[in-house]
């Protein structure tokens, strides 16, 4: 079986409490994306997983992909060992949440592989075992989410009418190290009314607590969000901790960048 595990855009990400667990509240929108991984399953005597691509570092047994085969196969006898299948097609360390969609699909390419009869809230329950953004990606719709990103209400908001330009200047980005930069505050702004607002006043009150930080170790990414303002952008911001940045444009447009960088557009 196959399945092509997307990517994410952060819009607005507020860090609004520590918790006494060590983990972060946050609140921000979660928007997916088109840019794919390619992950596929093939029965096997015993379980291998072979990785494609974009070259991933560690142990195999540390990916979320493994980590989720080896969560269900705890809890269900019946799934056997496979033959694993990744091809790494999203940038990692880009706040693209890559590697959380992999784990995410993986769980669900196994509950429709073997029959499990998981429901999405049984399948989010599992993915947040495996970390805070996985259970986006079992319902994949644009969402709100708060805690530590697994308390999740789906939102009205389609972008479908204007161009997304989302630009990976391979910058990598470690989410622990930039959550230590953070001070946490109450959101300035409540997403869940970003439905009311133009796309166009979005820069105005909408905003990354992870951007001012981040910006100031890699100048480049500023520079970056500078330019596609520049060059047109209603909307432009820094995905999750980063490094990867994107523009809303009216559809059709585009900024035309003088930079080497890996650049998806829809």
């Amino acid at each position: 079986m196959l399945c092509f595990p997307n990517c994410k855009i952060n819009i607005g990400l507020y860090v609004t409490e520590r918790r006494p667990d060590g983990y972060h509240n946050i609140e921000t929108l979660f928007y997916p994306l088109p840019w794919e991984d390619v992950l596929e399953i093939v029965p096997a005597e015993q379980t291998t997983m072979h990785m494609h691509g974009k070259t991933i570092a560690g142990d195999t047994k540390d990916n979320l992909i493994y980590k989720a085969y080896t969560l269900l196969q705890q809890e269900y006898s019946g799934i056997q060992p496979l033959d694993i299948h990744l091809l790494k097609v999203i940038p990692m360390g880009a706040g693209l949440g890559g590697g959380s969609s992999d784990g995410a699909f993986m769980l669900k390419l196994l509950n429709d592989h073997y029959s499990l009869g998981l429901s999405e809230a049984a399948l989010a329950a599992f993915a947040l075992r495996l970390g805070s953004d996985c259970p986006f990606f079992i319902y994949n719709t644009p969402c709100f989410a708060k805690g530590r990103g697994e308390n999740i209400s789906p939102i009205a908001l389609d972008l479908s009418a204007y161009s997304i330009q989302l630009i990976c200047p391979g910058i990598h980005v470690s989410t622990a190290a930039a959550f230590k930069l953070i001070t946490a505050k109450p959101a300035p702004f409540d997403l869940c009314t970003i439905s009311n607002l133009p796309v166009a006043e979005w820069q105005h009150h909408i905003s990354n607590d992870f951007e001012k930080p981040v910006f100031e170790q890699h100048p480049q990414l500023a520079e970056l969000k500078s330019q596609l303002y520049e060059q047109g952008a209603l909307y432009a911001a820094m995905s999750g901790s980063g490094s990867a940045v994107y523009g809303i444009f009216n559809k059709g447009e585009r900024a035309r960048l003088n930079i080497q960088a890996e650049t998806f557009y829809i």
